[in-house]
């Protein structure tokens, strides 16, 4: 689970104001620390498959973020996806 303060830290790095937790921005930031930290406890647990459920729909959720900001505003999309390093 994310603490309070990496959950805060995040919204400060991320969002386009203060106070932003509703921006996609911020929203992909938050699921990418919770997508990294489950698969952590993946690799340890290995049959708990109640919880792998959980990352693909948070996965999902992201990808759907990803989708919207890149049909929204490209910029936006490629400078997340840079600043994450989600992808090639």
């Amino acid at each position: 689970m994310i603490s309070k303060e990496k959950k805060a830290e995040l919204i400060r790095e991320y969002g386009l104001k203060e106070g932003d937790t509703g921006s996609p921005e911020v929203q992909v930031a938050i699921l990418t620390e919770r997508i990294k930290e489950l698969t952590e406890h993946l690799k340890v647990n290995k049959k708990d498959n109640h919880s792998r459920r959980g990352l693909f729909m948070m996965v999902g959720q992201r990808r759907g973020l990803l989708e919207y900001l890149r049909r929204k505003d490209i910029n936006r999309y490629r400078a997340i996806i840079e600043k994450l390093g989600l992808r090639r």
